[in-house]
């Protein structure tokens, strides 16, 4: 008799935090700047202007990588079981397509929503209108409860369709233009080429891990020699019959996809197993499962402070230590958690350190352009703290705010969504931004705002999580 496939917790967690930091990363821009690593490294204050030159990464740099891996993970969980159901691989490789082509939608959509594209100050009909948006999304791509009959379905997914058509069809935006299938939002664009292609290359290699390696290397040749002029490398990666929805250049983020599914392999493996008896304890005690999360926190946050600062060999020098430190604690640990983390501090610790090999490259670490670094260093950080979390599962699984953080990666294009077109609004609309706003006096009270605004979001999207409504992805 098969066992039942466990939840991976710490997998929603670490979705969670990306999104919620996410969200509360783009509400921290303030007139009185914060200092400069709390925001984009590239994109340094006072005057918040790109400049590719300068290296380095930030918290803020952490979260769209962490959501990439996280999706790359749950691609073993989602697959595995169509493909163990019966479907054909080609009808689950459809089934892929038609998902990518629902973000690219989805994409679209919302970025002609967002009351800020209507006025630079919008005004109650723009709030109105993101308010609406949020419906129309709701009822278009909430998996409905069984007990709502078929057919109101269909009408409440009709009327979605065509409340959204009249939006898209009526509504101008600042620069005077209406509906472009370029105006999009780009987070989204890059999840649906990565879902898609990530999704068909994890059924292809799922068997084979050489194979997805190679695959890897193959891609990273074409990463390396695309800046060479009138070469077919660069006519490849530049050609696309849709550049509004597809682009080679954002399969590169398959550098962070492959490393998840690697990881995600690992973690379905080990959930497939019965749970053992209370808390795999490994013959330890909470002391020692704690010392393990705080000693990969520390090498998170060292990590990322010593490549924003560019002490690369310190930084090098002291996640040594505290890596070997992890490795050696978790020999003497004998439960089959300890056995996953094992596993999976092999492949983070080697992801990091092919980033570190490469991080000379290009100039130095970057988010944006994305240097093979990035992609690498972020993908080992990301194993690291998935540990992190799942050890935090077993001693915090009912407590807030993780129960909170687990919720909202449950349900995340939700969280993504809620605090332009449903947080936004009924804060513009109830009068309540004026009062919120009270707190930007000073740089770490807007802040404070910014927090608030998280959590409002966060607490949002575990509501709809609560009642079991949640959007399909």
């Amino acid at each position: 008799m098969s066992v039942p496939l466990r939840r991976a917790d710490a997998l929603d967690a670490l979705r969670g935090l990306a999104i919620l930091f996410m969200v509360l990363s783009g509400s921290i821009h303030f007139p009185d700047p914060l200092p400069a690593w709390m925001y984009h490294a590239q994109v340094p204050p006072p005057d918040f202007k790109f400049n590719p030159d300068l290296p380095g990464i930030t918290w803020v740099d952490l979260v769209f990588p962490f959501f990439l891996f996280a999706m790359g993970a749950a691609f073993p969980f989602g697959l595995t079981k169509r493909l163990l159901s019966g479907v054909p691989q080609w009808k689950v490789a459809l089934q892929a397509l038609q998902r990518g082509l629902m973000l690219v939608a989805f994409a679209i959509f919302l970025q002609h929503t967002k009351p800020f594209l209507f006025s630079a100050d919008p005004g109650p009909l723009d709030w109105l209108i993101g308010l609406a948006s949020f419906g129309v999304m709701f009822a278009l791509l909430v998996r409905y409860p069984d007990s709502i009959p078929r057919t109101a379905r269909i009408a409440l997914r009709s009327a979605g369709l065509l409340a959204g058509a009249v939006i898209l069809a009526t509504r101008t935006y600042s620069d005077g233009s209406g509906f472009l299938l370029t105006r999009s939002d780009i987070i989204i664009i890059v999840l649906a080429n990565t879902a898609f292609f990530g999704s068909v290359l994890w059924m292809l290699t799922r068997t084979n891990i050489l194979l997805r390696l190679g695959i890897l290397g193959v891609l990273m040749a074409l990463r390396l020699t695309q800046g060479i002029d009138g070469s077919w490398n660069h006519w490849l990666w530049n050609a696309s019959p849709f550049p509004w929805m597809y682009k080679l250049y954002y399969l590169q983020y398959l550098f962070i996809i492959i490393p998840g599914t690697i990881a995600g392999d690992l973690i379905y493996r080990h959930l497939q197993e019965p749970a053992e008896e209370g808390r795999p304890s490994g013959g330890w005690g909470p002391v020692r499962w704690n010392t393990v999360a705080l000693l990969l926190t520390g090498t998170v946050i060292i990590t990322v402070a010593g490549l924003y600062s560019r002490d690369i060999l310190l930084t090098m020098a002291l996640d040594a230590g505290l890596i070997t430190a992890v490795i050696l604690l978790l020999r003497s640990a004998v439960s089959r958690e300890a056995e996953l983390y094992r596993g999976l501090m092999s492949w983070g610790t080697f992801w990091l350190l092919l980033g570190f090999f490469f991080e000379a490259y290009e100039g130095g670490i970057k988010k944006d352009r994305a240097t093979v670094s990035y992609y690498f260093v972020t993908s080992g950080l990301a194993v690291y703290t998935y540990i992190v979390f799942s050890v935090i599962a077993e001693h915090a699984r009912r407590r807030w705010p993780f129960s909170l953080i687990i919720d909202n990666g449950k349900n995340p294009m939700i969280a993504y969504v809620a605090g332009n077109v449903l947080i936004l609004p009924i804060l513009s609309l109830t009068a309540l931004m004026p009062v919120l706003n009270m707190l930007t006096v000073t740089p770490w009270l807007g802040f404070v705002k910014g927090v608030i605004f998280t959590l409002l979001v966060a607490a949002a999207t575990q509501f709809f999580t609560k009642k079991g409504l949640f959007w399909r992805t």
